[in-house]
């Protein structure tokens, strides 16, 4: 394709990304397709002779389109917020589009330089001190695990050097709580702690909160066994219910104990653009490492996380290998960010960043979190007021967790029955493709969350949400 037939299709596309956008509340929001219904209407071998765009694009249209569940439809009230602002989707454009190599400073020094430019942005605008030092990963799964490997290195006196995990003397250990990220349990494995040397600690039973005594007694009990605590990872803003961990009183504990502390606040972090949020992870200047995702509630296009350390000595010592073919004069002057996480070469994501803050501006991102919070804020607020439904966790963001109490008739159900009900109307929500909700289980049961955020997502989406809501119970 000569720079002439890019521009041409380009132009293309992005018309019909625009006419997609602009047209996603026609569409049902979850895909209306069965497994293999995409696949098979693609060819078993890849494709002798080219195809012209405007046919390329009609088969987007045909063959992909009706199997995507639209995580920009302003009915999308499932799992959290994937928002993808069109100013990033035009810096995520640039960044392909230029297709440089991230391995080292020299390979494209403005990629590293505007990388620190942003991710100081972003400290800044959530009111980090400047203490921190963060980096863009893909992914806040991909930060935790780079966490676990830095965790598991310094409470070993980095057995990387040595014999490895086989070599230390006692098993290392880490603790989080049953509200945590499925990434936490997956690091655990992948840094070679094991599942048998994971924590779950007790919570707070009506905030879901981690227990700082209860943490200190686990911590203590291991070290008696002669284990080695290594890694604690807390949540700002759980996935089912949006719990947030005391920081503070947690970092208390860890600190006595020399146990690296991690914060996961992968779609919370977010709202510390809100001043007014900030207080819901209090302490956090007395963890070791914070991770969020900007490619969730804030809008910048996926992939997009940031990872911050305040101890950039041991991350790198941890992660560095420094290969001949990619030394230069400029080491020790600059940052190489792929000694700062796993892989050796990185996109250009900082160019999402910096084109959605600068088109979209920080005013506006800022409005629309406040205007997401009110609208979960009303929709708890009804919910709480109806006989039949309740809250099943505290309010704390924009995540409403929801259980209809009675069947059809009103009668109470309880246990298996209640179970059955709850994923029965959630279903036929979710079938009829007019709105999309996840459920998920607390203590053993079925409840509903009512993830509030799309871009798009205004009071007259959460009301027409909460009509069908109540509809979807009586066809149960």
């Amino acid at each position: 394709m000569t720079p002439d037939e890019f521009r041409d299709a380009g132009h293309a596309l992005i018309d019909w990304i625009a006419d997609y956008r602009e047209h996603l509340n026609e569409m049902p929001v979850r895909a209306q397709v069965s497994p293999g219904d995409v696949r098979n209407q693609f060819p078993a071998t890849a494709p002798q002779d080219t195809v012209a765009f405007d046919a390329l694009l009609q088969q987007l249209d045909q063959r992909v389109v009706p199997g995507l569940t639209h995580m920009q439809h302003p009915m999308h009230f499932g799992w959290f917020p994937s928002n993808a602002s069109l100013a990033s989707v035009l810096g995520d454009i640039a960044s392909s589009g230029i297709g440089s190599l991230g391995i080292s400073w020299e390979s494209c020094p403005a990629l590293t330089e505007v990388e620190e430019v942003t991710c100081d942005w972003l400290r800044q605008l959530t009111g980090l001190s400047d203490a921190w030092h963060g980096s863009i990963h893909d992914t806040a799964s991909s930060a935790m695990v780079v966490m676990a490997l830095v965790a598991r290195e310094r409470a070993s006196d980095f057995c990387k050097l040595r014999g490895g995990l086989q070599a230390t003397p006692s098993a290392l250990t880490v603790y989080t709580t049953e509200q945590a990220h499925s990434s936490v349990a997956k690091a655990v494995q992948l840094a070679g702690f094991g599942d048998a040397n994971l924590r779950m600690v007790d919570c707070d039973p009506v905030h879901r909160s981690m227990d700082p005594a209860a943490l200190a007694e686990a911590i203590d009990s291991d070290i008696r066994n002669g284990l080695q605590p290594a890694l604690v990872v807390t949540s700002s803003g759980s996935t089912g219910i949006t719990a947030f961990d005391p920081i503070d009183d947690i970092a208390t504990v860890t600190e006595a104990r020399g146990v690296w502390l991690h914060v996961d606040a992968a779609m919370a972090g977010s709202a510390m653009l809100l001043s007014e949020c900030r207080h819901l992870w209090h302490g956090v200047e007395r963890a070791d490492s914070v991770a969020w995702n900007p490619h969730k509630w804030f809008g910048t296009v996926l992939d997009c996380a940031l990872c911050y350390v305040r101890d950039t000595e041991t991350l790198v010592r941890v992660l560095s290998t420094n290969p001949s073919y990619l030394q230069s004069g400029a080491d020790g002057q600059v940052t190489q960010y792929r000694d700062w996480g796993i892989p050796l070469g990185r996109r250009f994501r900082a160019l999402k960043l910096w084109f959605h803050l600068s088109l979209d501006g920080i005013e506006a991102i800022q409005s629309r979190l406040r205007r997401d919070l009110d609208n979960a804020r009303w929709l708890a607020e009804t919910v709480s007021a109806h006989p039949d439904w309740e809250l099943v966790a505290p309010l704390t963001l924009q995540t409403v967790c929801v259980r209809h109490l009675g069947d059809h008739a009103g009668a109470p159900l309880s246990g298996d029955a209640l179970d059955s009900h709850t994923l029965d109307w959630v279903r036929r929500i979710n079938d009829s493709g007019q709105a999309f909700l996840s459920p998920a289980t607390l203590d053993g049961r079925w409840f509903v969350r009512v993830s509030v955020g799309v871009e798009r997502t205004e009071r007259e989406h959460v009301e027409a949400l909460w009509t069908l809501m109540q509809a979807s119970v009586q066809d149960a």
